[in-house]
């Protein structure tokens, strides 16, 4: 029996980091090109206040997450048009306003403020994926997927040049917006692996260090996925190895992808 549920654990760390991996990763190749790193800080601190707001009403802390992050995802956007201000200025707003209301929520429930479910939003934990979590996961990736594979003509354009692609006949907000909101999505149901002060590391990290390599879009939408995945699966495995935080473990895996691939970038020799 306790053989059966050590593998229930491992077969759903491994799914867990697989589609955690490649919808982080996928969704950081439009948050990275369209220099939109901060969004990743914004949405995963939207996540964790929302989380926390969640542990202090005694309810369920990822449906608080998932509100927060689609919140802040339908409102950036917008709010950016409306003040006539740059994204990166609006999400610095967002992303000191999350982090101060997740830190005031958790200081309001000192029961639960360093309870084990408040440390997996924090921190994440690979022992907190159930099969809800798989399937959400799932669910959000193949959509990620679809939209790249439909729309990918419209999305290489908007990420090239929004004006741009606005001048030739292109309708951005639409696609501009449902990026901001499956990134929000992503994020939140990404809190429980990776944890909320971490997950923007996936979200940039990645994709970064392909950047290194190329500037073929395909080929960054293709390679920063497998990047993304590797470095949960070696995170997860140092995790378990050294009984460390598994978000801390995968961000650091991520960190140090990044740094290589710097030292060894094509780019840094032409430079």
């Amino acid at each position: 029996m306790l053989e059966i549920f050590f593998t229930k654990i491992l077969i759903f760390a491994i799914l867990g980091a697989v589609l955690t991996g490649y919808t982080c990763s996928l969704m950081g190749t439009f948050v990275v090109r369209m220099n939109l790193s901060s969004l990743g800080f914004a949405m995963s601190h939207a996540a964790f206040a929302g989380a926390a707001l969640g542990i202090f009403l005694k309810n369920d802390p990822l449906i608080f997450a998932l509100l927060f992050s689609v919140f802040v995802s339908l409102a950036l956007g917008p709010l950016a048009d409306k003040a006539k201000l740059k994204t990166d200025v609006v999400i610095g707003v967002i992303f000191s306003l999350s982090m101060a209301l997740g830190l005031l929520f958790l200081n309001l429930s000192p029961d639960t403020a360093m309870s084990s479910t408040a440390l997996r939003i924090l921190w994440g934990s690979v022992l907190g994926m159930t099969t809800a979590d798989i399937i959400y996961l799932l669910i959000i990736s193949v959509i990620a997927i679809l939209f790249v594979m439909m729309f990918f003509k419209e999305i290489n354009a908007i990420l090239f040049d929004r004006k741009l692609a606005r001048a030739s006949g292109i309708n951005d907000k639409p696609f501009y917006y449902l990026i901001l909101f499956l990134t929000s999505v992503t994020v939140a149901f990404s809190l429980k692996l990776v944890g909320g002060l971490l997950v923007f590391a996936l979200m940039v990290n990645p994709t970064s260090s392909v950047y290194q390599f190329s500037y073929d879009m395909k080929k960054i939408i293709i390679l920063s996925p497998i990047v993304g995945v590797f470095s949960c699966l070696l995170g997860i495995l140092i995790s378990f190895a050294f009984d460390l935080p598994t978000g801390s473990s995968i961000a650091i895996v991520c960190s140090a992808i990044f740094g290589i691939s710097v030292l060894i970038s094509p780019k840094r020799r032409k430079g």
